[in-house]
């Protein structure tokens, strides 16, 4: 995927989860974050972060926060990038070769998982995970207790119970990661969920992504430990 107009700024600070304050251009702005985790430990003051530039003239705010610089890292922090650089690599056939339908937000049971596909012989759904958490390389999920996580993967489990392939995607937006693994740390309930749903049959995938200031595509698998 590739973003409009783009241009460096400072982090100084984040008044609320939806909105920060930058320094750009010699000029204090307000922009949105387009990611309302925590990310506590990727905006910091002083980090440079990348701005979008919207084309609405109409909006509150002129700017996206859409990456961040930590350290030599450059990590996208766009919580809406991962389910469109997934939808991108399925359709070019990097997750099913034959795929003939990937349709987004599609419920079943209780939830909304975020794409059903099908194939020539097989259908199923796909739930995507944005990945930002990173230390030493090595990158885990979630950065914050997420119980709408763990009813997706127990509703995973029941849709392969009952016929369909069932897959969690980690989208992780960053590159050269050592390993992916769930955040028992931070929520042990969803580490517990994920096991279970990998040996329940669900499949569970972790891709890197090749980031530049103004663009994210899905690069390679990664090494899972569970």
């Amino acid at each position: 995927m590739q973003y409009g107009k783009i241009l460096p700024a400072r982090f100084l600070a984040r008044p609320n989860r939806f909105v920060a304050r930058v320094e750009a251009e010699g000029e204090e702005l307000i922009c949105h974050v387009k990611n309302t985790g925590r990310c506590r430990e990727l905006l910091v003051p002083g980090a440079t972060v990348w701005l979008e530039e919207s084309p609405n003239p109409n909006r509150k705010t002129k700017y996206d926060l859409i990456a961040v610089e930590k350290g030599s890292r450059l990590i996208n922090m766009d919580a809406q990038a991962p389910n469109q650089v997934f939808r991108e690599w399925a359709q070019a056939g990097g997750f099913r070769k034959d795929l003939t339908l990937l349709r987004p937000e599609t419920t079943y049971g209780s939830s909304r998982f975020d794409f059903y596909w099908e194939s020539s012989k097989k259908w199923g759904f796909v739930e995507v995970k944005g990945v930002t958490l990173e230390e030493d390389g090595v990158v885990r999920f979630p950065d914050a207790p997420t119980l709408r996580g763990v009813k997706h993967l127990e509703e995973l489990v029941k849709a392969h119970q009952a016929g369909y392939e069932a897959a969690v995607c980690f989208v992780i937006q960053m590159e050269n990661i050592r390993w992916f693994a769930p955040n028992d740390a931070t929520h042990p309930e969803f580490g517990q969920a994920l096991r279970q749903a990998a040996a329940a049959g669900v499949e569970v995938l972790a891709l890197d992504c090749a980031v530049t200031p103004g663009s994210l595509e899905i690069r390679n698998p990664v090494p899972i430990r569970l």
